[in-house]
């Protein structure tokens, strides 16, 4: 039985695309480092030209390369990443929503307990800084922006766990339809308290208290699919 040429041609291009990840990493080059020309991978890897710039383009809509127009291919910020968020995901129903918060809700609670655990440094600075630009947020009234760093307190969060792979699950379900969830969060309504949640999250981490820590990013996401459920049941 003949197999079908486009199936051919995308195994191809994702051999091909695997192979130069394979290169990157074998070489050590790290972010924002140059990568062979395209047509120089073209010679190495025995295909033509525009097969490179094809599988080329696939990297690069992950974030693993970036493509410079005269300049040339460089390592880009998702090189090493196991867990990557759909860039081509479509805007989500409200029950897609709600799942996206369950699924948080179970996800966030035991990172914030091995956060309490391991309390990476540089992190935990991090999260200091949006907490302190999230008050200043609420006290200039820019609450679009505001939503966008109580995101960005979830990912550094997860990023003082020190694992990386939990930190790319966590930053993962936060991109995806990153502007319905920030719609939720302006349902959510109340900032605040929202902060003082954080704040309160970012002791026990601090302190090392992993079963406080665990138990206050529970209830903080509980509480926030709780205020959306009724919302959206009692719009």
């Amino acid at each position: 039985m003949s197999t079908p040429g486009g199936v051919v041609r995308r195994s191809l291009l994702d051999d091909l695309a695997t192979s130069m990840l394979s290169l990157i990493a074998d070489r050590k080059l790290s972010v924002g480092d140059q990568f062979e020309s395209v047509r120089s991978l073209a010679e190495r890897f025995k295909v033509a030209v525009p097969t490179v710039r094809e599988a080329l383009r696939r990297l690069e809509a992950t974030g693993a390369v970036e493509l410079r127009h005269g300049s040339g291919v460089y390592v880009g910020p998702n090189v090493g990443r196991l867990v990557l968020a759909n860039p081509l995901a479509l805007a989500p129903s409200a029950d897609r929503l709600v799942e996206l918060l369950q699924a948080r809700a179970l996800i966030e609670p035991p990172v914030a307990a091995l956060a309490a655990a391991t309390r990476d440094e540089a992190a935990l600075e991090q999260m200091e800084q949006d907490l302190a630009t999230a008050a200043e947020l609420i006290a200039s009234g820019d609450h679009a922006r505001l939503a966008e760093v109580n995101m960005d307190f979830h990912r550094s969060l997860a990023q003082a766990s020190g694992n990386a792979t939990l930190a790319e699950v966590v930053e993962s379900v936060t991109v995806v339809n990153v502007r319905e969830q920030l719609e939720i969060l302006h349902i959510h309504g109340d900032r605040q308290a929202d902060l003082d949640e954080h704040r309160a999250i970012y002791d026990a981490i601090r302190s090392g208290d992993s079963d406080l820590a665990e138990l206050l990013t529970r209830e903080h996401l509980d509480g926030v699919l709780a205020v959306i459920n009724q919302r959206l049941q009692h719009p």
